[in-house]
């Protein structure tokens, strides 16, 4: 996985036990694709400032993913449910009873709504 997406995923996740600085920079730089100069000309400190925050704020979402896994546990669970909707779509294929297969799709919509 790229790492803008990772930290961006991690930061939905765990951005609320970051500062609201480190939080709201992270959005800004890789949300919202601010520079670092753009984002320290909006809040009125130096570059270098902005800068310090971002890479505070990351190494702590790594330290907290490291520690909860939150985000490793959901990708998993999300692989796992798209596989069981595959194998759902491929039984319901082969199903000629109509009840069987209508079982089969409440079922398939019940996960959808899961990922």
């Amino acid at each position: 996985m790229e790492k803008n997406v990772k930290i961006s995923m991690l930061n939905q996740i765990y951005g609320k036990l970051l500062t609201q600085k480190q939080s709201e920079f992270i959005n800004d730089y890789y949300n919202n694709d601010l520079s670092l100069s753009e984002i320290a000309e909006n809040n009125h400190i130096t570059r270098q400032a902005v800068r310090d925050n971002i890479k505070k704020g990351e190494k702590k979402l790594f330290e907290y993913e490291e520690k909860l896994g939150s985000m490793k546990r959901t990708l998993n669970q999300e692989k796992k449910i798209q596989k069981v909707l595959s194998e759902l779509a491929k039984i319901q294929e082969d199903a000629t009873d109509e009840q069987v297969a209508d079982v089969l799709e409440s079922i398939k919509k019940e996960l959808n709504c899961l990922i």
